[in-house]
């Protein structure tokens, strides 16, 4: 099975990586490429490597970089032509694709020449909003299998109904995916073992954090994080502060952005994390904080969802918080009782990496994709 998985990265990133690597802009396709991945950024090739080490042939495809896409585009001979796409008004407020709008339609012409390039048995998308409808219609002709993964807010049904799958780590998710035609199907997130190895022994002295972005996406959250600042030892890293208030206590605390392996590594710096899910998720827990909080030793305290005690035990492998009295509370609890920290942590690392991983993950895709590869 030939398996292609499209993603966008953050323009924020790209920008840093670039800027902190001056030399990569012109650098080969696979040089750079291979730089993008080794940042470990997102899901980087955690779902291509474990796939490849499966049977299947998996390659990855960053779509919106530019530099990585020009230079495929020159060492091809590729020339590309206006797909002369009619982008609707609404595609504007897609996050994703607004960002991209000034690069159309140069890199969904090499982007797609990319897919038939490598002609893959599946085509599997991780921004639903890179492809527009029209495009994602053409390739059907040409891929036996177009999937898309999703959790974020859904964008316009008509970057939804030309998929022929859609999973999502949103439980509530799948039913309203299938009531507009789509099939979908529950498939949760995790968390590569190969950030332990890029690290290596963090020392731990972050008494406690929060690593994470701050958005509209956030906005309900926003009051908590700043409920804590004004009462825990609190730190925070991640993009968003600019977006704060001046007045805001989260300022004084941020440490600004920290992307891919610098995120895992303020994770792993941190005694005690905190997370908290975006407005989306509603009463689920599914974001990938649990499982790369978790996963690099660091103890969670996370917002009390319906479906966590399915993926960690409550008490003993994360903690849980209902209001931000009770975070504020179990923050300072656990900071004056480290080794009772320590233990709930361990504990959660060891059910992350047993049963959370993209290995695990894998193992349990390829068979979903084989199903419906079977149907079409």
């Amino acid at each position: 099975m030939k398996i292609l998985v499209v993603d966008t990265y953050y323009p924020a990133f790209l920008a840093s990586l670039y800027r902190e690597k001056t030399g990569l802009r012109s650098s080969d396709y696979q040089t750079q490429l291979h730089n993008l991945l080794d940042q470990c950024f997102g899901t980087s090739d955690f779902y291509s490597r474990h796939l490849n080490a499966l049977g299947c042939e998996a390659r990855d495809l960053v779509a919106n970089c530019v530099p990585l896409q020009s230079a495929w585009a020159q060492e091809t001979g590729f020339r590309f032509s206006a797909l002369n796409l009619r982008i609707p008004p609404r595609a504007y407020r897609i996050p994703l694709l607004g960002r991209l709008l000034a690069d159309l339609p140069g890199l969904l012409d090499i982007a797609v020449a990319q897919v038939r390039e490598f002609q893959p048995d599946v085509l599997y998308c991780q921004d639903l909003s890179f492809f527009p409808p029209k495009v994602i219609s053409r390739l059907k002709k040409e891929v036996k299998l177009v999937v898309g993964q999703i959790a974020c807010p859904l964008p316009p049904d008509d970057f939804l109904t030309g998929y022929d799958l859609i999973l999502t780590s949103f439980p509530h998710f799948v039913p309203r995916l299938i009531e507009k035609g789509v099939s979908s199907e529950y498939f949760r997130i995790g968390f590569d073992t190969r950030v332990l190895d890029r690290l290596g022994e963090v020392p731990k002295d972050v008494g406690v954090s929060f690593v994470g972005g701050i958005s509209r996406h956030h906005e309900k959250a926003i009051p908590v994080l700043e409920y804590l600042a004004r009462n825990t030892p609190i730190q925070f890293y991640g993009y968003g502060s600019q977006t704060l208030s001046p007045g805001s206590p989260i300022r004084k605390r941020h440490h600004g952005e920290v992307w891919g392996l610098s995120m895992y590594r303020a994770l792993a710096r941190s005694r005690i994390t905190l997370n908290r899910h975006i407005n989306v998720a509603e009463n689920n827990a599914n974001n990938m904080r649990l499982y790369e909080a978790t996963g690099v030793g660091s103890l969670l305290i996370t917002d009390l969802k319906d479906n966590l005690g399915e993926l960690f035990e409550i008490g003993k492998e994360v903690v849980a918080y209902s209001t931000q009295e009770e975070a504020a509370e179990l923050i300072r609890y656990y900071l004056a009782h480290p080794d009772e920290a320590e233990t709930i942590a361990k504990a959660g690392q060891a059910r992350t990496l047993r049963e959370h991983t993209y290995q695990r993950r894998m193992e349990e895709l390829v068979p979903i994709l084989q199903r419906h590869l079977e149907q079409v």
